[in-house]
């Protein structure tokens, strides 16, 4: 009787691990992936209105959300005031003295010159008085000195009203023009600031997840849209070292969606190792504890836009 009960059980534990051997799963299984696409703001605001929703397929250049960043406006009339103070600082260097400025420089020389018209009379008759010996040495001297400085003084005033005319030197004007590009540089910064109220899809791509709602704030780098690149799709398995040698980049090779029965002809276009066994995500990681594990990326060679694919869902690699 004992025999008989033993019998029975060897022959339950052959099924048992037949069956088990039977519906081992391959380690040629891998996972459906898409291109993630993630959306943020480069400046903090408050989300004044979402324009999607989860699911949804944009285009490029489709606005997604408004946000509310009130520091835009202030900065905007700062910038817009530095240009002008900057501008003018240029213009004045061009333009020289104002006409006031001139009009006194002009009668100053005019002064100067009357000045030495006298001087010059005066110089003139002592001359010949003192030819006659009719004035001492020293009153011409003097004479003769008053005429150099009125000479003197004509052509300062000349030397000034010709600098003037020209207006700033070089150094002043070049020192205008950089504050105004400094100006024009801070607008530039503000109007970039501006563009950051609208987030906009980089390109084609499909919204899965919305982090925040209207109303709450958005600080900056805080992602709000996660999504995935349209025509993105690609399959992604693990592989040990004991097999990897069987795969090389380029390789044609088919994957099977073990539902729908589809087979899907792609190519390899990664091989990486993984450093880390958390990367691992085959269903069945069937290797050696030592073994080095490998990830392949594989890409569709064909057009899929018909075929439906769901993200981690489980493909076959065909060879």
């Amino acid at each position: 009787m004992k025999s008989i009960k033993t019998i029975l059980i060897t022959i339950v534990s052959i099924v048992a691990l037949s069956s088990c051997s039977d519906n081992k799963i391959a380690s040629e299984r891998g996972k459906v992936k898409f291109e993630t696409i993630s959306l943020s703001s480069k400046l903090a605001g408050r989300i004044s209105k979402i324009y999607v929703s989860e699911g949804q397929e944009v285009k490029k250049g489709d606005t997604l959300a408004y946000i509310d960043i009130p520091e835009v406006a202030a900065r905007m009339m700062q910038a817009e005031g530095a240009i002008t103070a900057a501008q003018g600082q240029l213009n004045m260097a061009f333009n020289g003295a104002t006409m006031e400025q001139l009009s006194q420089i002009e009668q100053q020389l005019n002064s100067g010159k009357a000045q030495l018209k006298f001087a010059q009379e005066s110089y003139n008759r002592l001359k010949n008085m003192y030819k006659d010996s009719l004035v001492s040495q020293q009153q011409f001297d003097e004479v003769k000195m008053k005429l150099s400085m009125a000479k003197a003084q004509v052509d300062a005033l000349k030397a000034k009203r010709t600098e003037v005319r020209k207006g700033a030197r070089a150094e002043q004007i070049e020192q205008a023009k950089g504050q105004l590009d400094r100006a024009l540089g801070a607008k530039e910064e503000v109007v970039s600031a501006a563009d950051e109220k609208f987030i906009i899809a980089p390109i084609n791509m499909s919204i899965e997840t919305i982090s925040l709602k209207e109303g709450e704030l958005l600080t900056p780098g805080y992602t709000l849209f996660n999504g995935y690149k349209t025509n993105s799709v690609y399959f992604r398995f693990t592989i040990p070292e004991s097999k990897i040698y069987e795969y090389k980049k380029g390789q044609k090779l088919s994957v099977e969606n073990p539902y729908t029965k589809e087979i899907i002809k792609a190519k390899i276009f990664a091989i990486n190792q993984l450093a880390q066994y958390a990367d691992i995500t085959s269903t069945a990681p069937l290797y050696e504890l030592d073994e080095s594990i490998y990830e392949i990326k594989i890409s569709p060679t064909e057009n899929v836009d018909a075929k439906t694919f769901y993200l981690n869902a489980t493909v076959l690699l065909k060879k």
